[in-house]
């Protein structure tokens, strides 16, 4: 009986894990199918045209780059250090509530992220930037960088800190020359998801960054994004600009995907 059981289990995990394999690769194979027959080197570098004379993305894909950048930035350093604390060294009345913001934080829709981040940084400036896009994106950011920071450190061997202090280590050389670099494979692997979680919001870009159809280099200007560039070109009524968007949606998971993978390369066990 109990190796049915077992059998069984088994089994059921194994179509499970199927099923979510299978339904990945429909929607991408999906969006590849509409999308692909707009992509081109004219459409990737070429800026947003009216109707009927082509244009492209160039201007988005910029965008995007410079806003994850800096989410990044702003994002990840404090995310770090915030799991670093609560694994390490938060004990007690102030690190549950240090835990109780950011599980608060995670949940908070991320429109409502963009109204707060109008209200402190863009009503006061008096116009859209890129700044405020990349404040906007970090807040996403800090607490799903911060919550798998800790899970991960929290899977180092209590051994290795152990051997660490028993030689004399101070705790703070330990977590920075032997916790830390132990679980980097996983703290960047929680970094990627948080990076493929704010490229894909939409709503928090609409109050802060807003778009704009060029080129754009300073911060302190509204910038373009893709997500909002498909989001306007989804909700128009031109069957040109509804294959752009599939052709722009197909090139933000191809640059998600391609980050995933550089940083599983450069983050592999070298043995």
């Amino acid at each position: 009986m109990r190796r049915l059981t077992n059998l069984a289990m088994t089994t059921f995990t194994a179509l499970c894990t199927l099923f979510a394999i299978l339904v990945l690769v429909i929607i991408l194979g999906y969006i590849a199918w509409k999308g692909i027959g707009s992509v081109s080197l004219r459409f990737l570098l070429d800026s947003p045209r009216p109707v009927g004379e082509g244009g492209g993305i160039g201007n988005a894909i910029l965008g995007s780059l410079v806003l994850l950048l800096l989410s990044s930035v702003f994002g990840m350093p404090i995310g770090i250090s915030v799991g670093v604390y609560l694994s390490e060294f938060g004990k007690g009345t102030f690190a549950s509530l240090v835990r109780f913001f950011v599980d608060t934080l995670t949940g908070i829709p991320s429109i409502v992220t963009g109204v707060f981040v109008y209200a402190i940084i863009v009503v006061p400036l008096k116009h859209f930037s890129a700044f405020a896009g990349g404040v906007a994106l970090s807040l996403i950011m800090i607490p799903i960088v911060a919550r798998t920071t800790e899970e991960m450190i929290k899977l180092v061997p209590q051994s290795l800190r152990e051997g660490a202090l028993a030689l004399g280590a101070p705790q703070w050389r330990v977590t920075l020359g032997i916790v830390i670099p132990a679980a980097a494979s996983g703290i960047a692997t929680g970094a990627m998801l948080a990076v493929a979680r704010v490229s894909g919001e939409t709503a928090p870009l609409l109050f802060t960054a807003f778009g704009s159809r060029f080129f754009n280099y300073h911060l302190d200007q509204p910038i373009a994004s893709l997500t909002v560039q498909i989001y306007n070109y989804a909700i128009s009524p031109y069957n040109e600009w509804h294959a752009q968007a599939w052709a722009a949606t197909l090139v933000l998971m191809t640059l998600i995907l391609g980050i995933n993978v550089v940083v599983r390369f450069l983050t592999r066990k070298k043995f």
